[in-house]
Formats: C-alpha cells, sequence, structure tokens
C-alpha cells in the first residue's frame, strides 16, 4: 500500500512539474536576429516593388500571384544586414547642411527618399503544439507610418511612431514550421520637431497564451489609503477575451504577493460567461488590504497582482500586474503632495535618444539616464513630447522617479483620442505616473474657443480612463485653453503671467512648470564657437529680468519660494539630437540639457546638486585651460552648498564670501594659467576643498565602466566612459584627441559620442569591425559594448592613441 502511494505522489509530482513546465502565458522577446535594408519613398521599383501586384494587399487578404517582395517568404535576404532591436537607422546617416534643422541635419526625411524607408525581416519558429493558442505580436515602438505583415497577410498600418502595437498572428500562422514577420517603415515625414530616429527602436514581443485570456493592457488597480496611511482598500479592473469559437465559463481570482514573493491577499471568485469571439468584458474586484508599504521616492515599494483565469476547473491564464500603493494630490496652497507629505517637483524633460544609439536605447541604458538625473536630486521627468516606453516606466517604477507621461498629438478624432486612450490604458498602473498630458505647446489653439473646446474634450477622456490622476498641457502664453485642463502647465515664466493666475484663482490645482530654462550651453565651453557650433552657458550672460530665457537660478528660486507650486521641469536633463537653437549648422544637436548628450555634467548640474541634494557640493568653473584668453577678464562661479566660500587665484584669495540659499557666488578676476583653489565653510569651519589647476597636456586614459559584467543575450550593454588626464593624473578639460577603441571576446561596439553639440562622427563600426577610431570632446568619449546572444567569455576594451599611454578593462559575458 505504502509502494502505491509512493507511485501516486510521483505520478501527481510528475504532473505538476508538466504543468508548471508548460507556461500558460509566454512573452519572447524578438529583439535579436532581424534583417535590415533601405526601400525608397518615391520609386515603387526601388522599394523591392513592394505594391506592385496585380492584387496588392490591399485587395486581396493575400494575393495568389504575390510578387517576391519582403512580405513574401520567397523572397531571399541573405544580401540585407542583420541586426539587433532596439534599431535606429538614422544614426548610420550622414549630416547634410541642407537636412532638417529640427532633426539635428540627418539626411532622412522627404527630400532623401533613398534613406526615409527601412524594411525589417525576421523568422521564428512555431511549435506544432502551439496550435489551439492565441498568439500575437507586440511592436513597442516604430518610428514611423509602419506597415506590418506575417506570412505575406498584412495585419494593419500605424502612422504614429509613438504608439504600441499589437497584431493577431493566430490564424495566419504555420504550426510546427517557420514564420515571417516583416515591416516596412517610412521616416519620411517628421511627427515633432526633434530627433525621431527611424526603424523598430523599441522592443518586439511575441506573446503566446490561451483563446480565454486577459486582454492585453487589461488590468486596472487602483488603491485608496486610509487617514492612518497603514491599509488601503485596492479596487481591481479586469477585461477579459474570449478568442474561441465557443462560449466560455470563467472564474477569475486575483492574488496579491509582496515584494518577497509572499502572497498577502487575494479576492473571492468571481464567475463570468464569455460570449464566442467576445472581445474585453470588464469585471470588477476589491480587497483590504493592511500593513501596507507605500510606493515613495525613498522606497518605491512594488507589489505585483497575479490574475489567474479558469474555464471550469483549469486554469487557462495567469497575467502579472506590477503596482504601487501611494496617495497624490496637487493641493492649491501646499503644491504637490505624496502620501500626505509636501514634495516639490524638481524635475527634468527629457527626450529619448543617446549618443551612439539614437533612439534605440537599451535597457541598461535608460537606467543610466535616470540614474544621472538622480544623481542630481532630480524626482521627476515630463516625457517631452510623446508617451516613453514601458522599460522606461518600468525602471521609473523602481528607481523611485516620479513621471508626467505627455501625449503626442492634440485632437478629438479617432486617431487623436486613440493615442491617448492607448497610452492611459499601456501605462496607468505605473505608480511613477502622476499626471497626464494631453499635449504640448500647441500654438494655434492655446488663445482661443476652439482650442478650449478641445482641451475640455480631451481632459474629459482623461477622467474616463483613470479617475486617479488629473490632466495637463505645457503652455506657452496662450490664456484660454489652459483653463480646459486640471493643472496648468507653464513653459517658461516669461510666458505666462502664474503670480496673476494664482492671485485670481487661488482655488486652482497646484501648477507645474512643465519647462523652464537651464541655461546651459556647450560642456567645459565658455566662449561661443558659431562655427564649431558650440555656445557659452547662457547662466554667465547678463540677463535682462523680463528676458524670456532664464538662467536656471531664476527658475528655481521662482518655483522654490511659492509653495503653491508643484515644481518645475527644466529644459532639458539631457542633451539630444536636432533642434540646436540658437545654433545652425554646422552644430547639429541642442545645449539645452543640464548633462550633455552622453550624460556627462555640466557646470549646471552642480547647481542642482547643491539645493537638491543633501550631499556636501563645492564646484567651481571655468575650468583653467582658458588657452587664448590671457589677461582676459573673466568671472569664476561656485556652486555650493556651503555657508560660505573663499576663493584662491594662483595662490591670491579674492575673498570669503556668503553663499545666498538658491544661489551662487561670482568674482571677478584676470586669467592666467595657474590654479583656482575654494575652500567651503560651514558654521564657521572648513568643510571642503575645491582646486582647479591648468593642465598639461593629455597623456593618459581613463576608462571608466558603468558596468563590467552583461548577460549573454545579445541585448545587454556596458557604458564605457573614457577621460583624458595629464602627467599629474588631472583631467584635461579640453583634451580633442583621437583615440582607436579595440575589443577582443564575445561583444561588439554599438555606438560611440564624446558630447560635442557640433558632433558630425560616424557612431558605430559596421558589423564585424572590432577596432574603431573614435574622438574625445573637452577631455572625454563614451563607447557602449553590447554582449552576444549566447556567447559567454571574458572580453577586453583596450584604448590607444598617439601620445597616450594604452589603457585596457576586462568585462564578462555571463
Amino acid at each position: 500500500m505504502r509502494k502505491l502511494l509512493s507511485v501516486l505522489l510521483l505520478i501527481q509530482f510528475m504532473a505538476c512539474l508538466s504543468v508548471s513546465a508548460q507556461q500558460i502565458r509566454e512573452s519572447i522577446l524578438l529583439n535579436n536576429g532581424w534583417k535590415f535594408a533601405y526601400g525608397h519613398a518615391g520609386d515603387m521599383k526601388k522599394d523591392f516593388t513592394h505594391g506592385t501586384e496585380y492584387f496588392t494587399y490591399f485587395a486581396k487578404a493575400k494575393s495568389f500571384n504575390q510578387n517576391q517582395g519582403p512580405s513574401s517568404e520567397q523572397f531571399n535576404d541573405s544580401l540585407w544586414q542583420t541586426v539587433s532591436l532596439p534599431h535606429d537607422w538614422a544614426v548610420d546617416l550622414p549630416y547634410s547642411e541642407e537636412a532638417s534643422h529640427s532633426h539635428g541635419y540627418k539626411t532622412i526625411g522627404w527630400k532623401y527618399p533613398e534613406t526615409s524607408v527601412g524594411w525589417y525581416r525576421r523568422k521564428f519558429y512555431i511549435a506544432a503544439e502551439d496550435s489551439g493558442k492565441h498568439i500575437a505580436v507586440r511592436f513597442d515602438g516604430i518610428f514611423r507610418n509602419a506597415q506590418v505583415f506575417c506570412n505575406g497577410f498584412y495585419l494593419g498600418h500605424e502612422p504614429s511612431g509613438y504608439a504600441t502595437q499589437v497584431y493577431d498572428l493566430t490564424e495566419y500562422l504555420n504550426y510546427g514550421a517557420e514564420n515571417l514577420l516583416t515591416v516596412r517603415v517610412d521616416a519620411s515625414t517628421e511627427e515633432g520637431w526633434y530627433y525621431e530616429g527611424a526603424g523598430i527602436y523599441r522592443d518586439v514581443w511575441l506573446e503566446k497564451m490561451s483563446l480565454v485570456h486577459v486582454a492585453p493592457f487589461g488590468t486596472f488597480v487602483t488603491s485608496h489609503i486610509t487617514d492612518s496611511y497603514k491599509a488601503a482598500d485596492v479596487n481591481i479592473e479586469v477585461r477579459l477575451s474570449n478568442k474561441g469559437l465557443e462560449p466560455a465559463n470563467c472564474t477569475v481570482v486575483n492574488r496579491v504577493l509582496d515584494a518577497t514573493g509572499r502572497e498577502v491577499v487575494s479576492t473571492q471568485k468571481s464567475d463570468i460567461t464569455l460570449a464566442p469571439k467576445q472581445e474585453e468584458v470588464k469585471l470588477l474586484q476589491s480587497v483590504k488590504m493592511n500593513n501596507i508599504h507605500l510606493w515613495n521616492l525613498e522606497q518605491p515599494y512594488l507589489y505585483t497582482l497575479y490574475t489567474d483565469v479558469y474555464v471550469g476547473e483549469k486554469l487557462v491564464d495567469t497575467y502579472s500586474t506590477n503596482f504601487g500603493i501611494r496617495k497624490i494630490e496637487f493641493d492649491p496652497q501646499k503644491g504637490f503632495m505624496l502620501n500626505g507629505c509636501p514634495v516639490k517637483l524638481k524635475g527634468t524633460n527629457l527626450h529619448q535618444d543617446h549618443a551612439g544609439v539614437g533612439t534605440g536605447i537599451p535597457d541598461r541604458l535608460w537606467e543610466y539616464r535616470i540614474k544621472k538625473m538622480k544623481t542630481i536630486g532630480s524626482n521627476a521627468i515630463r516625457t517631452s513630447h510623446n508617451p516613453m516606453s514601458p522599460v522606461f516606466l518600468d525602471l521609473c517604477d523602481r528607481l523611485g522617479m516620479l513621471v508626467i507621461e505627455e501625449n503626442r498629438l492634440m485632437g478629438i478624432n479617432r486617431e487623436h483620442i486613440g493615442l491617448l486612450e492607448h497610452m492611459i490604458k499601456r501605462d496607468r498602473n505605473h505608480p511613477c505616473i502622476i499626471l497626464w498630458s494631453i499635449g504640448n505647446e500647441e500654438w494655434a489653439l492655446e488663445g482661443n474657443e476652439r482650442g478650449l473646446r478641445i482641451t475640455k474634450s480631451m481632459s474629459e477622456y482623461v477622467h474616463q480612463l483613470d479617475s486617479t490622476r488629473l490632466s495637463t498641457q505645457g503652455t506657452a502664453g496662450g490664456r484660454v485653453s489652459l483653463f480646459g485642463v486640471d493643472v496648468k502647465g507653464y513653459n517658461y515664466l516669461r510666458q505666462n503671467p502664474i503670480d496673476e493666475f494664482h492671485q485670481k484663482h487661488p482655488e486652482w490645482y497646484s501648477p507645474v512648470g512643465s519647462e523652464e530654462t537651464s541655461g546651459c550651453g556647450t560642456r567645459n565651453v565658455y566662449y561661443t564657437d558659431s562655427l564649431r557650433g558650440w555656445m557659452a552657458p547662457i547662466n554667465r550672460t547678463a540677463q535682462d529680468d523680463n528676458h524670456i530665457i532664464n538662467p536656471m537660478a531664476r527658475g528655481w528660486q521662482f518655483y522654490h519660494d511659492r509653495p503653491w507650486l508643484a515644481g518645475l521641469f527644466y529644459w532639458t536633463g539631457l542633451d539630444y539630437r536636432g533642434e540646436p537653437n540658437p545654433m545652425l549648422y554646422p552644430a547639429t544637436g541642442s545645449q539645452f540639457g543640464i548633462f550633455d548628450y552622453c550624460g556627462f555634467p555640466k557646470d549646471e548640474a552642480f547647481y542642482l546638486k547643491s539645493w537638491w541634494t543633501d550631499e556636501p557640493v563645492l564646484h567651481l568653473s571655468p575650468h583653467w585651460n582658458l588657452s587664448g584668453h590671457e589677461g582676459d577678464s573673466i568671472n569664476v562661479w561656485a556652486y555650493s552648498n556651503c555657508d560660505e566660500v573663499e576663493l584662491f587665484v594662483n595662490g591670491k584669495s579674492l575673498g570669503r564670501k556668503s553663499m545666498p540659499v538658491n544661489g551662487y557666488i561670482e568674482w571677478k578676476t584676470i586669467y592666467r594659467p595657474g590654479s583656482l583653489l575654494a575652500k567651503g565653510y560651514k558654521a564657521g569651519k572648513k568643510v571642503m576643498v575645491e582646486k582647479i589647476e591648468t593642465t598639461g597636456k593629455a597623456t593618459r586614459i581613463s576608462i571608466e565602466p558603468y558596468n563590467t559584467t552583461l548577460k549573454a543575450d545579445g541585448q545587454d550593454i556596458a557604458i564605457v566612459d573614457l577621460t583624458l588626464k595629464d602627467e599629474k593624473n588631472r583631467e584635461v578639460p579640453d583634451a580633442m584627441n583621437e583615440m582607436i577603441v579595440t575589443l577582443t571576446g564575445p561583444a561588439t561596439i554599438l555606438g560611440y559620442g564624446n558630447g560635442d553639440p557640433g558632433f558630425k562622427e560616424i557612431e558605430r563600426p559596421v558589423n564585424g569591425e572590432t577596432s574603431f577610431r573614435i574622438k574625445a570632446f573637452s577631455g572625454k568619449a563614451q563607447v557602449i559594448i553590447r554582449s552576444q546572444e549566447g556567447k559567454k567569455g571574458n572580453v577586453q576594451l583596450e584604448v590607444s592613441g598617439t601620445g597616450l599611454k594604452k589603457a585596457t578593462q576586462q568585462f564578462i559575458i555571463d
């Protein structure tokens, strides 16, 4: 009997293993192994004769006399380039003075039909046992005007480059055989007025699930926190789909797990019947949670909701949702409140591109960029001017960064409202998001009643889709349309009568400074050079108090001193390609950033760090390598949170000065090579010393990796900063040396940059090259390396150059 019982238990155990081995819902990343080639926007013959069939893809689901274009399984793509996603092909294009100023003078757009269309093909295998499942593909971002095909069947079209696209593949697939995805991308038309890249620049997922399942982005978790902040009523909305041909009697249970994976609470079972092919039936459940952990900036605690769907007694779907419990308010008098406490928003605006990769930003690079903002005490990001990727929002959830997520285009018809709806439904479970922005600087709408009507309509859609958050809009001085949103968004002090509005409307939700000027220029450059595209910092230039461009300190002082203002968002956190205003070509990138295009800090980063963090700061500018300016009068600035700072120039004291709150200190002197020495005092005691010297020429290379271990998945990266130093190991802030980067081992050079706003270099080697020439700018450069799928081992990065001592760095691919 005991033997029989043991056998039965073993059979039961093996059955459990079998069930767990067969995942109920699978999400498979399809980022590696794509083929890419340029098409043509103006000549169908050069566009692989796409659309020239007798029966086109609009005429027949799949033409029986289909030509051999890229959407066909028979098409030969052996000569195409192999690429991994995320991929931005515009990075590889040359620059031209005739190209778009706003998009960084890259040779893409309507003037360049031969480089504005790209084709992607990706083969994948579907097992025979997957027959009977619902299978879909999800594109998180394609810029832009994408047409998607599977096995020659046309799936659909999305004009916007910022929308997540989900396509049902179930009926088009070859089960137990190879399948083909084809994507045609047309970036001929600009969607924004800043660099936007081109291609499949976000993740692609193959999703397998039961015919009865939770719909895409089909959960919405909200919470009402008790006055004690120790418990919460959690409300759960679930939308279910039945893709089958038979009705389904379903039971739904929701389970909440804490950050350790322990189940803390579950709902009662709810029964619901889904008709055949019934889409998105909504089910509501609620549960009480005690002893809750709040999501906040210091401890961004996340719970996971598991939604279990049964048909009869069989578990057919489990859908996971991360969420946080927190309370947000925009109090008319106290400003922004998080969990009952006032929190001043110390924000930046961010675009979505980076040196070496353009808009094709890998996950770890997003982490790097967000953490750069946190180093200066920033606690909020505005996604200018479009929805960001799910990866970005996941990281903000985990890192404790607040977000205003912004819609791309205002309007009231399906194309506009559909994008707004999709953004909110996709992202409303993210605790990091505090506001939905319906748009930015719609000059034709801001000052008239038509704009007010559109704004009110869009704001109402926001309320219907998410009753837990308010709407906002970035306005550039129009006094009419902003009455249609909940939280007024002011772009720049000098364009908006902020105090006047508050006096007239003290009942308004606490407004935000959706954009404010940083006053930055080119990193380590203090004299404008238009021929090179370099600009001296506006902060160091005397400004009229009524000038639209504010020095950085004026913006922070204004918002800090008014508790009824929620906070501000500087334009911008990092430099970005395109929009190099007020410069023209040869400048190719903006210089508004607090950090440059690689994430190297400018002087102004230390102003914010002084007043946005408790970390001791003492920073002097400019550097003291100002060759050619000997004898010139110059202002030396100190950014610090010390009480007092004393400055010595070449050993002579220029005096000890008090540091104004939220301010800086300035001394006037004559430039002569030598040194600057600053001593910082708190409560009368010296606590910090900062010294800057005129350096020798660069002779050494310092390699400073963000990380040295990578996953062997073909997706993970290492960000490597290179700094040029002299014989005394001092950073040389004006060094422009050329270097050779050589990589050995199972990794590739993904890209490089140096922060030069006049950058026009080749940013990445062609496939297979392991050695690459790069150039430093203002003493620095950055290299990004990427692992290879399935290849583990050690990697060595070697950097050398004429007159420079060779440096090496080891990495582990595991």
